[in-house]
């Protein structure tokens, strides 16, 4: 068994866990889903994300014994930096105990994937909220089959306002927000990044690239550098004032 882990902390929290034997070895159409945890709790990422890692693999446990995964992803965003940070920490320290590779994909290529399981055909575009009246974005085109692992980026991802958006239809929780405001049609508007399509990606990418887990730089799957589009709202406070000012006794 190829067994991958996949984070994503993007908008809410996920995990999954992925056997992706068949699929690599060109036997199956999909990675197949062992088990999944996902919460819309966009506060308390840091606290819930490893134990739901050990809730799967405790599931795995009764019938293939104690587990330990080949390789760990995890989504890089675009994301709020508190939120995307405990995600791609987690995974990173992960690995590092199970000594593992870990790689990143991109969330919005995860939701691209999860809009072409949910009908998206052509050329599309997929947003989340980035808050701030923005969304975060990029254009995506399916296959002629649709299949979720024959996804591409187009261009992206960015941020912006909805109403800057190019004029095709918009998959996912971002168009939910400014469907009045958009150029294409809003679609799915539920559908936020999860940790499965992020793994789907994964595997997706190992595949075109020869195969196996050790094949990951070729699949460029190496970057788990976070992608935040734009500058923290946190700032390091300015250096105090001297308390007497500048005519002070010495």
């Amino acid at each position: 068994m190829v067994l991958l882990l996949s984070l994503d902390t993007s908008a809410g929290a996920s995990a999954a866990l992925l056997d992706g034997t068949a699929f690599l070895d060109g036997t199956a159409t999909v990675g197949a889903v062992l088990a999944a945890w996902s919460t819309a709790d966009t506060r308390h990422h840091a606290e819930q994300l490893a134990p739901a890692v050990a809730g799967l693999l405790e599931r795995l446990a009764p019938t293939s014994g104690p587990a330990r995964p080949d390789a760990v992803v995890v989504g890089t965003g675009p994301g709020p930096f508190t939120g995307l940070r405990a995600g791609i920490m987690t995974a990173r320290a992960l690995a590092f105990a199970w000594g593992v590779p870990c790689w990143g994909v991109g969330s919005l290529h995860a939701l691209a994937a999860q809009a072409a399981d949910a009908g998206a055909t052509g050329e599309y575009l997929v947003a989340t909220d980035a808050r701030r009246r923005e969304l975060y974005w990029a254009h995506a085109r399916v296959g002629t089959g649709g299949a979720a692992h024959d996804v591409t980026i187009l261009n992206g991802p960015h941020v912006g306002a909805a109403d800057t958006l190019p004029p095709l239809p918009v998959h996912g929780a971002g168009a939910g927000l400014y469907a009045d405001r958009l150029a294409g049609a809003a679609l799915h508007p539920d559908l936020q990044p999860h940790a499965a399509a992020v793994g789907t990606v994964a595997l997706a990418a190992l595949r075109r690239a020869g195969g196996r887990p050790d094949d990951a730089a070729a699949a460029g799957l190496t970057d788990t550098a976070p992608r935040y589009l734009r500058e923290s709202d946190a700032k390091v406070p300015a250096a105090p004032k001297p308390a007497l000012g500048g005519g002070g006794r010495r």
